[in-house]
C-alpha cells in the first residue's frame, strides 16, 4: 500500500516573510554584495523557484527587504496615525524614545534600513522617512521651533545616531538590562540637544547671527 502525503497548502504572505527574514540575516552578515536570490532561498529554507517567483532579481529582493524594516520601524516609533501627526512634547518624546529603543533591539535591521534610504536618491518613497522627515518639516513651522532649523540636515543626523549609538553600546555592554540603559541614555540626550543644544546662544552672537541665516537651497 502506498503512503500518501499531504501537501501542505502553500501560504504566499508567510513564504514571502521567510524570505524576507533569510535576506535581512544574509545583509547584516555579508552586506549587499553577498546576497543573491539563490543563497536567501536556501537560507529561508524555500524552494529557489518560488524565491525568483517573489523576487526576479537581488535587487528587487535588497529592495523590499528595506521596505519590509521600514514598516516595521513605522509601527515601532509611530504606533499609530494619530501619534505620527501629532506635534507635542509627547509626541516628540515618544517617536525619540521608541526610535531609540528600536535601534538598540534591532540593530542590523536599523543598519540595512538607514544604509539603503542614504543611498537612495529617492528617499520619501520610504515611508518612514517620509513620516519622520514631513514630523519635522511640521514641527519647524510652528512657535515651539527655533528659526532656521534644516529638516534634511537634522532627519539624517538625528537616524544617523540612533542607528551608530547601538554600535557603541553592544560593543561596550553586556546585557539586555544594559544595552535598555543605553538606549535611554541616547534618549536623553537628544531631547536634551533639542531642549538646549550645546551652547549658550547670547554668549556667541557671531555664530547665533550665521546659524539664523538661512542657507540657500539647492537647484
Amino acid at each position: 500500500m502506498t503512503e500518501k502525503r499531504t501537501r501542505t497548502k502553500r501560504d504566499p504572505e508567510r513564504t514571502r516573510e521567510l524570505i524576507l527574514e533569510a535576506a535581512r540575516e544574509v545583509l547584516a552578515q555579508d552586506g549587499k554584495e553577498g546576497v543573491s536570490v539563490a543563497q536567501v532561498a536556501q537560507r529561508a529554507g524555500v524552494n529557489r523557484g518560488t524565491a525568483y517567483q517573489h523576487f526576479q532579481t537581488r535587487e528587487q529582493l535588497i529592495e523590499a527587504t528595506a521596505a519590509w524594516v521600514s514598516a516595521k520601524l513605522y509601527r515601532a516609533v509611530f504606533g499609530d496615525v494619530a501619534l505620527a501627526r501629532e506635534v507635542d512634547s509627547k509626541s516628540i518624546e515618544s517617536v525619540n524614545k521608541h526610535l531609540a529603543e528600536f535601534a538598540m533591539n534591532n540593530p542590523e535591521l536599523g543598519r540595512i534600513w538607514l544604509f539603503e534610504v542614504l543611498s537612495s536618491n529617492r528617499p520619501a518613497n520610504d515611508p518612514f522617512w517620509r513620516q519622520y522627515a514631513s514630523s519635522f518639516q511640521r514641527f519647524a513651522k510652528t512657535d515651539l521651533a527655533q528659526p532656521a532649523i534644516d529638516v534634511e540636515v537634522l532627519s539624517v543626523l538625528v537616524l544617523a545616531g540612533s542607528f551608530i549609538w547601538p554600535v557603541w553600546a553592544r560593543a561596550h555592554t553586556r546585557s539586555a538590562k544594559q544595552r535598555q540603559q543605553m538606549a535611554e541614555r541616547f534618549h536623553r540626550e537628544i531631547l536634551r540637544l533639542s531642549l538646549h543644544g550645546t551652547l549658550r546662544p547670547e554668549k556667541f552672537p557671531d555664530l547665533e547671527a550665521r546659524v539664523r541665516k538661512r542657507p540657500k537651497k539647492r537647484s
